[in-house]
């Protein structure tokens, strides 16, 4: 069952309301909820969160893929966060989040699309955490792609889902990276690896790239450019550094 928060709560409460600068927008508090609780056919995007995960790499993913709605002839993204409770998640710069549904307990629905956001204990005592681990794993499964930025690649490692793939990191850690799983394909120097389902970014401000390139992807240059310039973002994905491998498998 669904708590009863409601998704104009989590953009104003981050500051990912629509209301912005988007010139081709004019929505209302009113209509942004409407649009999303009617949204039919939609690719279902899941944040996983927890206490101290970091701003960027959760804001980032999140205004790019919720921008989506508001694109037409397109099958978009409907958005929502998952954490093991409840309670109010605290990010590592101090917002207090309310999470949609508490993956432990609730039902919630199939995920097309994982996002893991790094979090402050993601080298460490995160990686203990088997119910997050095994969340991770048969969401994996059958999700169309499962995405990481930062030190949000150590999950998907720890849950072993990378072996085998190619993948990338925050760039000051590929070193502990490569070290705590030696049986990796690890690339640097660039802002993303995309391989088969797993799309695996350096995080940072540099996540708006990862995410603007699923978008590109799954919608084509156009649909991303556009989504670009209601956010005031250059995009020109031949310039950024990335590698590609098995992106149709």
């Amino acid at each position: 069952m669904r708590r009863s928060l409601r998704p104009l709560i989590i953009f104003l409460a981050l500051g990912f309301s629509n209301l912005g600068c988007d010139p081709t927008q004019s929505a209302t508090a009113e209509n942004v909820s409407a649009s999303t609780d009617t949204l039919q056919e939609a690719y279902n995007v899941a944040l996983l969160i927890m206490d101290g995960v970091y701003n960027t790499e959760l804001t980032a993913p999140y205004d790019i893929f919720q921008h989506t709605i508001f694109r037409e002839g397109i099958k978009p993204m409907r958005v929502f966060t998952v954490a093991n409770t409840a309670e109010v998640v605290t990010t590592f710069e101090g917002i207090r989040i309310m999470p949609d549904y508490n993956y432990l307990e609730d039902e919630f629905p199939a995920i097309d699309i994982l996002v893991v956001p790094s979090a402050e204990h993601h080298l460490d005592t995160d990686l203990e955490d088997e119910a997050m681990l095994d969340f991770v794993r048969s969401t994996a499964e059958d999700a169309q792609f499962v995405t990481s930025h930062c030190d949000g690649a150590f999950v998907l490692a720890k849950a072993g889902i990378l072996d085998g793939y190619a993948s990338t990191t925050f760039p000051s850690d590929v070193e502990a990276y490569r070290k705590m799983f030696p049986q990796l394909k690890v690339y640097e120097d660039v802002l993303f690896v995309h391989d088969s389902k797993f799309i695996t970014s350096a995080g940072g401000a540099k996540s708006f790239e990862a995410a603007l390139y699923l978008c590109e992807y799954l919608y084509g240059k156009a649909i991303a450019e556009d989504l670009t310039k209601g956010l005031v973002i250059d995009w020109d994905l031949s310039a950024v550094p990335h590698l590609v491998v098995n992106a149709d498998s």
